[in-house]
């Protein structure tokens, strides 16, 4: 079946794959331009659990492995800098979280020489990318820990083309570089005397340009410490004297020290107490005799140093640093003989991309990039990385500093290249766009600039370096040229789907590179469906991304877009991003923005503008109530609010160790008519920690959580909290709440309220997109080889067993069992409350309706735990995760009861890459199903019902994508607890949503009760090869899914007679428990007909034939007078129509 439908596209395939030669490096050590993702899969173990009759899954294929429990690689890439000097930029994943590093790895024997950066002045800051630039770096990155919001004088020594430009301010440990430019850590200490007159001896110089001055001493400042106060270093001095010197005589003496820059020439001699006493006997024209040199640990001359902070690692071993603190941070490692030195940073909590890192953590990733020494240089906001890309005229910034944008520092490493000759030796071709910038929709921020959809366009720039990888003098023209489709001026038109490489060339240098062309767009997407501009001098942005037939996405240029919009209102131009900045001609007002791309449409609605309407000031607090899940609540009115009138919300979540919320409920929804951007309220806290949310009504008046911030504060503040911008509108909030989760919190509390207010912006709303309907769900999955089951979220509670959610279930149960699966999965919240008399009930419903008839596996959602542990589940169902073979596919269940993967056991991340890693090698294994509660992606507009982590959402897409890419066998993903079903496709891998069993469903599309049959059509190695060879056909038809809503009654509406040449409209619904459900997608309705009659696309009827019937549209087609016979069948539920079809009268 999939080798059928993959053979056209192999012809044209195998007629359009030109050969091409890679260009030689222009450099004698060769290195990749670009490395592609790598991973490393864990050697742990997979759990199995065989069903009767099945294999157990195997163990992981050889690779390139992590420990048990150590980082897993999940994403590479490089590049050169210089000779000899390389940027790798990766992200790992283990126990704790993300990572994101930075590694500038210099090999100092390949003519890159270090230089000393500051700017300027010793006591004067600047930012690295410019104190870099301004000497002509190709990388750098910051120093020495500093006086920060003071002085900014670096903290440590500093040397500078071998001049001490500071002594160390107490802390020794430094790293330096000779004159050879070999680098090693030591200490710089400082040897300084003071010659006066009278005296016998000397007295010891304690500082130099420093911040800070010990007790009784006396510091040295030259021209080079600035302008910057010399009081900073005896603010807290009993006793001052300051002397100035100039050719080794008194200038001045004062009793305070001076400010501004001091002259050439001239030393300023700054004493405090003991110290401060001695230079008070000087008068001008009194010969003084300075002398000060840096002394180092192993006795050698020093070119270019900057101080440092711990020791991380010596002899090649990282040392025992007792830290659990988790920062941005920077280290530098250098090789036993000083010639290549390791730069590294990881970046800090700013954004969900890193967690931050340990000492130790820096220590070890220094002893495996093969460091034989190693210290701590300054993190925090001041870590920042900056390297130039070949050819590139300017530096970038490749970390993301944790304050947001670069830091003011004191110092940094400079490392620079040999000159070069100018003339172009290599051309780096590369998407004008930065893929972290370029549109995209996926759980995390960017898109793939590496792709394009068929017949549109991608944007590239080719720039030329010479064989240092600099700049290219003579600016030849570049020569472009493609496989796959027309290349002019960087710009390539896709022609052809498959694996394109682009080149440019400027006279015998060349480079290129690769672009993906999916097939042609189906469907259009914005980044965002709406945009608020506040107002006349502020601005918003979107881009467009486009989807081929089977989940695969790229974004598209500007230049493919054609925009319709009230150009009296807005101003929309095309932005660097590859996408377009949306402004206002006026202050107010809403209108759409229409995006239309070859024949295909969607749109942005945008509003500008935005007003605060105070929506209660709980003068009405008498008439709130309160709720509770699982405590209680009480609330009552305050005369003193933050402004006049509040209500007080108590709560006793003592009562249970699941989830318990407490809500202060208005007396009506509250909103305005307008567009509500967020809504907010003054909260006074007691600092608890308890979560706080509203539930937002849209206008279908379906509910929603929208979550805010934990309360940890004391006193009053601002609460605001943004509506999802899908909802439709207008919204309202119909209360508010708290919330505790962890099982171990059990407390009283309360908490004060007043002025609830909504931001708004005008009303617009843009037009409903249409709804995807992925193949996946198809009529029926009669005559498929096996099949297997899925339910989920019944969520009943063991108090009430006889309740209509438990009676949901055991009907649920009892079709399964009829249908006669294979097995079936429970994809998590079966209970709801997480207690032991749940998990009882749960056991002895299973037993009672499935008993030994049909093996089961149940996958624990968030109502298994309920905030509490995991250990009600495993006494009564066993592991929490599994992998099991069946017939050639292979499981994976996981436990993401805690809204992550990673919640549930690092060590399920490990077993599905090796799970994936062995089913790639493993002849055996055709295909791969995942099983989660939590899908990556929740389809409905508030996206609150999806994996908490949206990194980890991308990973098990990226690895699911990937592994069906590489293998060409199938993925595909499950889950539930979303409450509707649904089903997508993320490139070309399907992911179901399954529905609720019992509970109420969460949506109107989608929104019925019931269960999914899958049936699975095993992956031949000929289809395996097909999928392999032509990825951007969507991989193998494999699975198929039937919908299996629950049917109390089933009706086919269609008329008695129909005309010819008069189409009418044929609908099937269902219902249950008082819900109507149209009999369509995503419901599994198989339609069939009399032999006179053709089902499908009418344009595929045969001449005899009556009628055609499209049960895509509902649309019945009359053709031919006669008698037809329509029927319908629903979860085995069967509804027939006789109609007559006549002539027109």
């Amino acid at each position: 079946m999939a080798l059928a439908a993959l053979l056209p596209a192999l012809v044209l395939g195998l007629t359009a794959l030109p050969a091409h030669a890679a260009p030689a490096d222009p450099v004698s050590d060769p290195v990749a331009l670009t490395a592609p993702e790598a991973r490393r899969a864990s050697s742990y173990p997979p759990v199995t659990t065989p069903l009767p009759g099945t294999t157990e899954a195997p163990g992981p294929a050889a690779r390139t492995a992590a420990a048990p429990g150590g980082p897993i690689e999940t994403y590479r890439t490089g590049r050169p800098v210089a000779p000899g000097v390389r940027l790798d930029s990766l992200d790992t994943l283990d126990a704790k979280g993300w990572q994101r590093a930075d590694t500038l790895t210099v090999d100092l024997t390949k003519g890159a020489t270090v230089g000393y950066l500051d700017a300027g002045r010793v006591a004067k800051g600047g930012r690295i990318s410019q104190m870099a630039e301004a000497k002509g770096a190709v990388a750098a990155v910051n120093g020495d820990f500093f006086d920060i919001n003071n002085s900014t004088a670096p903290i440590g020594p500093a040397i500078a083309g071998g001049e001490l430009l500071k002594s160390a301010s107490g802390r020794t440990t430094a790293v330096g570089f000779d004159a050879s430019g070999a680098g090693r850590v030591l200490d710089i200490l400082f040897e300084g005397t003071v010659r006066l007159p009278g005296q016998t001896g000397t007295t010891p110089l304690v500082r130099l340009n420093s911040p800070d001055l010990p007790r009784d001493g006396i510091g040295a400042y030259t021209p080079l410490w600035g302008a910057y106060p010399r009081t900073r270093a005896v603010q807290d001095a009993g006793q001052v004297t300051e002397v100035l010197v100039s050719g080794g005589k008194v200038v001045s003496v004062a009793a305070r020290p001076g400010e501004g820059e001091l002259p050439t020439g001239t030393t300023a001699l700054v004493g405090r107490e003991a110290g401060a006493a001695l230079l008070a006997g000087l008068v001008p024209g009194d010969p003084v005799e300075i002398a000060y040199r840096p002394r180092t640990s192993d006795g050698s001359a020093l070119a270019t140093a900057i101080g440092a902070n711990h020791l991380l690692v010596k002899d090649g071993v990282a040392q025992p640093i007792d830290d659990t603190t988790v920062a941005a941070r920077m280290a530098l490692g250098l090789t036993a003989d000083g010639t290549k030195m390791f730069l590294v940073t990881v970046d800090g909590t700013r954004t969900i991309h890193s967690r931050g890192a340990t000492l130790r953590e820096m220590a070890d990733r220094l002893v495996a990039l093969g460091a034989h020494s190693g210290v701590e240089i300054d993190g925090g906001g001041s870590a920042t990385m900056v390297t130039r890309k070949p050819g590139a005229d300017r530096l970038r910034v490749d970390n993301e500093p944790n304050d947001g944008e670069e830091r003011v520092v004191s110092n940094g490493l400079a490392v620079y290249r040999p000159k070069g000759s100018g003339k172009a030796r290599g051309v780096w071709v590369e998407p004008a766009v930065d893929p972290a910038a370029a549109p995209g929709t996926g759980p995390v921020a960017g898109g793939r600039p590496d792709r394009v959809l068929l017949g549109l366009t991608r944007t590239l720039t080719a720039t030329a370096y010479d064989e240092v990888y600099g700049p290219v003098r003579d600016r030849t023209p570049v020569r472009w040229s493609a496989t796959h489709g027309a290349v002019a001026n960087g710009v390539f038109r896709a022609a052809l789907p498959g694996a394109a490489t682009v080149s440019a060339s400027a006279g015998r240098a060349r480079g290129e590179a690769e672009v993906e062309v999916l097939g042609p767009a189906v469907r259009l997407d914005t980044t965002q469906p709406t945009l608020n501009v506040a107002d006349a001098s502020s601005t918003a942005s979107f881009g467009v991304v486009g989807y081929d037939r089977y989940g695969d996405s790229a974004p598209v240029e500007p230049g493919d877009v054609r925009l319709e919009y009230d150009a009296g209102l807005l101003k929309v131009t095309p932005d660097a991003g590859g996408g377009f900045t949306v402004g206002a001609a006026r202050e107010s007002g809403a209108g759409l923005i229409t995006v239309k791309v070859d024949g295909l449409t969607t749109s942005v609605a945008v509003s500008v503008g935005v007003t605060k309407t105070v929506l209660s000031t709980f003068d009405d607090a008498a008439r709130w109530t309160a709720g509770s899940a699982r405590g209680t609540a009480t609330v009552t009115p305050v005369a003193e609010g933050r402004n006049g009138p509040g209500l007080r919300l108590s709560y006793d979540f003592t009562r249970s160790t699941a989830t318990r919320t407490a809500y202060a409920i208005p007396p009506r929804p509250l909103g305005v008519a307008t567009r509500a951007q967020a809504f907010g309220v003054s909260v006074y806290g007691h600092g608890q920690g308890e979560w706080t949310a509203f539930t937002a009504v849209d206008a279908t008046g379906k509910s929603y959580s929208i979550y805010g911030p934990y309360i940890t504060w004391d006193g009053w503040r601002e609460v605001e909290i943004p509506v999802p911008a899908a909802l439709p509108q207008p919204v309202t909030v119909s209360r508010f709440y708290t919330i505790e989760l962890k099982a171990d919190r059990q407390y009283q509390a309360e908490v004060l309220l007043d002025d609830l207010y909504v931001k708004a912006a005008p009303a617009i709303d843009p037009p409903p997109a249409p709804r995807v309907q992925d193949p996946v769900i198809v009529p029926s999955v009669d005559g498929e080889p096996w099949r297997f089951a899925v339910m989920s979220d019944a969520q009943f509670v063991g108090r009430a067993p006889d309740s209509p959610l438990v009676a949901a279930a055991r009907r649920t149960l009892r079709e399964i069992r009829a249908a006669r699966p294979d097995f079936m999965i429970i994809a998590g919240d079966l209970v709801d409350e997480a207690s032991e008399a749940d998990f009882q009930l749960a056991k002895r419903v299973l037993d009672e309706e499935i008993g030994d008839a049909l093996p089961y596996f149940y996958v624990p959602g968030n109502h298994e735990v309920m905030g509490a542990a995991i250990d009600n589940f495993r006494k009564y169902f066993g592991d929490t995760s599994r992998t099991f073979d069946h017939k050639g596919t292979r499981f994976v269940t996981l436990d993401t009861s805690r809204g992550t993967i990673r919640g549930g056991g690092f060590d399920q991340l490990e077993r599905l890459r090796a799970a994936l890693d062995g089913a790639a090698s493993d002849d055996r294994v055709n295909s791969v199903v995942l099983v989660e509660h939590h899908p990556p992606r929740d389809p409905t507009p508030a996206k609150g019902s999806q994996l908490g982590d949206r990194k980890e959402a991308a990973l098990v897409e990226h690895w699911l994508a990937a592994f069906q890419h590489d293998t060409g066998k199938g993925a595909a993903f499950i889950g539930g607890h979303v409450g509707t079903f649904d089903a997508a496709r993320v490139d070309g891998v399907p992911y179901l949503v399954n529905g609720n069993a019992g509970k109420t469903p969460a949506t109107t599309q989608g929104g019925f009760t019931g269960w999914t049959l899958l049936g699975v059509d095993p992956v031949s190695r000929a289809e395996q090869a097909a999928a392999r060879l032509l990825p951007f056909t969507g991989g193998p038809r494999w699975l198929a899914a039937e919908t299996r809503p629950h049917v109390d009654a089933l009706t086919l509406d269609a008329p008695p007679t129909a005309t010819v040449g008069t189409p009418v409209k044929v609908t099937a619904t269902l219902t249950q428990d008082g819900r109507a459900v149209p009999a369509a997608y995503p419901v599994s309705a198989l339609w069939t007909a009399s032999p006179n009659v053709h089902v499908g696309d009418p344009r595929r009827a045969r001449g005899h034939d009556v009628a055609a019937f499209d049960p895509a549209t509902g649309t019945l087609t009359p053709r031919r007078p006669g008698e037809i016979t329509l029927s319908v069948r629903v979860s085995g539920v069967t509804r027939q129509a006789r109609i007559t079809v006549v002539k027109p009268a």
